[in-house]
């Protein structure tokens, strides 16, 4: 029981479930930048780059909860470091661990190109994208989290979006996995994930204002009516990436008729903020942008 227990704190402290969305995003990163699924030394690469995802994102999380401490006595106390289930220095630890094995899986990459590079003509140079997205995410983790950074999560709205554009640049690390960072098709989803995770993120603040008195964050600038506006707003432009890309020829325009649902769920989040149900709202932004992803998935395989 205690072993069982300590798994699922672990899970818990990692967010386990938001950080295998960050791989599935690797992976369809890469079949919309293909056209296909990757196999060979492709899929191994793209392997290895979901696998620094999930490592990052576990450090990432760990990390923030150890920032986090005290605002999650009042948030949420039954988190696994308020609640003692995991030590902080077992968090620390566990912190250090996760990004190494993510710098790892990096350097592995690098490994395989350059040995595979007389056979199958790969060249590391046109892996160099995949080096500079990941430290792009070590940057906005940087001055994110840490008190010598811009510390963004305590600046409001910029906090929001560089967590969104972290969220974002995962879907092209999955296409720079297989050699194409410059795919249309991967940057449409990068708009697209960054609007939708930015309402997300705005409306879960306003979800953490008690907990949150002395943070400032965007709801706790402007309250949380003008936050909410904001959050559907933005909401908009999230409606706005996801039709764009059909109409300019991206995605083949018939086949926007696969996005429908997703804009219909998209366009019932409205409702909720109105009368303030914000995990209901954020609910429905999250399923949205779920049935989003899987409908340009279909449309670039067809």
């Amino acid at each position: 029981m205690k072993a069982n227990r300590s798994v699922t704190d672990w899970a818990t402290l990692f967010r386990l479930g938001n950080n295998l969305t960050g791989v599935l995003g690797v992976f369809l990163g890469s079949i919309i930048a293909l056209g296909e699924v990757p196999h060979g030394i492709l899929a191994q690469i793209t392997i290895l780059h979901a696998s620094s995802v999930l490592f990052f994102m576990c450090s990432w999380n760990a990390l923030n909860d150890i920032y986090d401490f005290e605002i999650d006595f009042v948030n949420r106390p039954d988190r696994p470091l308020p609640s003692g289930s995991i030590s902080l220095s077992e968090a620390k630890v566990a912190t250090a661990i996760t990004m190494i094995s993510s710098i790892l899986s990096i350097a592995l990459c690098y490994w395989i190109i350059s040995e595979s590079n007389s056979v199958e003509g790969l060249e590391v140079s046109e892996w160099y994208p995949s080096l500079i997205i990941w430290i792009t995410a070590l940057i906005l983790l940087i001055n994110y989290e840490f008190p010598f950074g811009l510390r963004l999560k305590d600046k409001g709205l910029p906090g929001n979006i560089s967590i969104s554009i972290s969220v974002g640049l995962v879907v092209v690390f999955g296409a720079s996995a297989v050699f194409e960072p410059f795919s249309e098709k991967a940057w449409s989803l990068f708009f697209v994930g960054i609007f939708y995770n930015t309402s997300r993120e705005i409306i879960k603040d306003v979800q953490d204002m008690e907990g949150d008195e002395g943070r400032n964050t965007l709801a706790m600038r402007i309250g949380p009516e003008n936050a909410r506006t904001v959050a559907w707003m933005v909401s908009i432009l999230a409606l706005a990436s996801v039709l764009l890309p059909f109409a300019v020829g991206v995605f083949p325009p018939l086949h926007v008729v696969l996005v429908i649902p997703a804009v219909m769920t998209l366009m019932m989040v409205k409702g909720r903020i109105i009368i303030g149900e914000d995990a209901a709202a954020s609910s429905l932004l999250k399923r949205s942008m779920l049935l989003c992803l899987a409908a340009l998935l279909a449309s670039s395989l067809i």
